[in-house]
């Protein structure tokens, strides 16, 4: 739906395939399926608040930069399992494009070893090994986070960062990714990092009661967090949902705790269904997710609930700023970049192809959309190139909201010449109908009668679709969820009630995302009075899976 801003979510597409506890896992799922961003906007006093769960991959873990100097030479380990969804960068390495850099640290038994740079037009990538020695089975290690800093202090923190045991070389590899790089060919460069830390895996029983619609909440009082928050739902009467939210006392703790609520049944873990989302930041900085369980999973034995998370056992303080040495000048002789000009569609100006941008590790497309407020319309989008067909991950420009970048590793045994065929092909397309700056004339009213704590249920047809609004007090807080069984209708984004300075912002209690096929949104309006309200959506979306769209880049 809407662009990409600084937030956090966690989501993960498929069900979990690898057993519990498993912290690399943990943290990789953040990089893996990642769809987010939750956007708020201050516009002329108004607050404007949509949903937008753009493809991002954001992991956790790190390493640490230290002096190098641009020697460029090949890397003598195997780094592709922590490389996988890189293989732009692991097909750099021995065309000999990465660079040198051979430094260590060591501290406490510790040592930080950074390998090599790759320095593309877009992007600074990092290689790293951490040897931790003799590593306990329940020991976690992880690097804080760090942010390279260009000649004139401009920075950018990481943009990916992945941490990966091998168990056969008993270290962990790692790589850091930015998105700085240097202006010139050869420039000094600094990077900032946190400290070196382990952490175990630690467990805390629930005592929930899932059949109550009331919010539970219970202490935990460690690992600097407070409390947890849980209110269950039930969905079409086949699907329980556990809103949850961690209040706490150490806001950094957020950055390595990833509390999560696991479900046993008579002594099985149960595993959440798709659409389940953690990691995403709450208005007051809690920490919130949505775990979705088919009812009959968590029905009918002996159920018991458990809060685990990750406490912290070691912190080691290293250097906090390295100098190194990046040059550029080889990976530029192997680019280049060419203006497009391209109607996304046949007739259509909304988004137009704006540039192709071709390096020796990656492929980037880069599309401009009219208005700022619409994210790019399709969900899936490939290139088709010499015979191959490349996948695609996405990012939107901070500088330029108009602006989303299509990012494709380019594969090792790729070659690109200026007279090679190139075609994008986009499907799964979403439609977005309204947008922030929508006139109120235009906006659709839904008036709720005679609100109490009853449920009450009125269907409203959209471009087509019967949309069912279900609305409900519980307590002094008015609930008010959407949805609709045709699964073409995506889904509608953040309500409100009443217009301009009046009106009233209602409360995500579970976001929806697009293309993830699931249109159920519920929402809270704290406090309300009244017994009647006049509500509207910013703006809904509508899919159409079948759709497609091919662009010949080249020739």
């Amino acid at each position: 739906m809407k662009k990409l801003e600084n937030m956090l979510v966690h989501q993960l597409n498929e069900d979990r395939k690898v057993p519990y506890p498993d912290f690399e896992n943990m943290w990789e799922r953040i990089e893996q399926n990642t769809e987010t961003s939750f956007h708020t906007q201050m516009s002329s006093g108004k607050q404007k608040r949509g949903r937008n769960w753009s493809k991002l991959a954001l992991v956790s873990s790190l390493s640490v930069l230290l002096a190098a100097a641009p020697v460029y030479a090949a890397v003598h380990y195997n780094w592709d399992t922590m490389l996988r969804g890189r293989e732009g960068i692991q097909a750099a390495l021995p065309q000999n494009l990465g660079q040198q850099l051979d430094q260590s640290v060591t501290k406490n038994g510790v040592t930080l070893k950074l390998h090599t740079a790759v320095v593309d037009e877009n992007r600074t990538v990092i290689l790293y090994t951490l040897d931790v020695g003799e590593r306990k089975d329940n020991e976690y290690w992880r690097v804080g986070g760090m942010t390279l800093k260009g000649p004139e202090g401009e920075n950018k923190s990481e943009a990916f960062k992945y941490l990966n045991w091998d168990e056969k070389s008993q270290i962990y590899y790692g790589y850091f990714e930015s998105e700085w790089t240097p202006k010139q060919d050869t420039v000094n460069a600094q990077v900032v990092m946190d400290n070196i830390q382990a952490f175990s895996l630690q467990t805390l029983d629930l005592p929930m009661d899932v059949d109550s619609t009331k919010t539970q909440s219970f202490p935990i009082g460690q690992e600097g967090m407070r409390s947890i928050e849980v209110k269950p739902f039930t969905q079409d009467q086949d699907m329980l949902l556990l809103s949850s939210k961690i209040i706490f006392d150490q806001p950094d703790v957020k950055k390595w705790a990833y509390p999560e609520i696991f479900v046993y049944k008579n002594g099985t873990l149960i595993n959440w269904q798709t659409g389940s989302t953690f990691a995403l930041p709450g208005v007051n900085g809690e920490y919130t997710a949505k775990q979705y369980y088919k009812a009959e999973d968590v029905s009918g034995g002996k159920m018991t609930y458990k809060l685990q998370y990750m406490k912290k056992e070691k912190d080691i303080a290293v250097p906090k700023v390295f100098n190194i040495q990046l040059s550029k000048k080889q990976m530029e002789n192997g680019t280049m970049s060419t203006s497009l000009n391209l109607p996304l569609e046949v007739a259509e100006t909304d988004f137009m192809l704006e540039k192709l941008v071709v390096t020796p590790t990656q492929i980037r497309v880069i599309v401009r959309s009219k208005d700022k407020y619409y994210s790019f319309p399709y969900k899936k989008y490939a290139l088709e190139i010499a015979g191959k067909t490349i996948e695609s991950r996405s990012k939107i420009s901070p500088d330029e909201p108009a602006l989303t970048e299509l990012l494709f590793e380019r594969p090792f045994d790729l070659e690109i010449t200026k007279g090679t065929p190139i075609t994008f092909v986009a499907k799964y397309k979403v439609t977005q109908h309204g947008s922030y700056n929508m006139n109120n004339d235009d906006k659709i009213p839904l008036l709720l009668t005679n609100i109490s704590q009853k449920k009450q249920t009125i269907i409203q047809q959209l471009s087509g679709y019967p949309v069912k609004w279900t609305y409900y007090m519980q307590g002094a807080d008015l609930y008010v969820e959407t949805g609709s069984e045709d699964a073409r209708f995506g889904g509608i984004n953040n309500t409100h009630i009443g217009l301009d300075r009046e009106r009233l912002l209602g409360k995500t209690v579970i976001p929806t995302f697009t293309g993830d096929g699931s249109n159920k949104t519920i929402e809270v309006y704290k406090n309300f009075k009244g017994t009647e309200a006049t509500i509207y959506n910013y703006f809904y979306t509508t899919d159409d899976p079948e759709k497609e769209t091919r662009v010949q880049i080249r020739p």
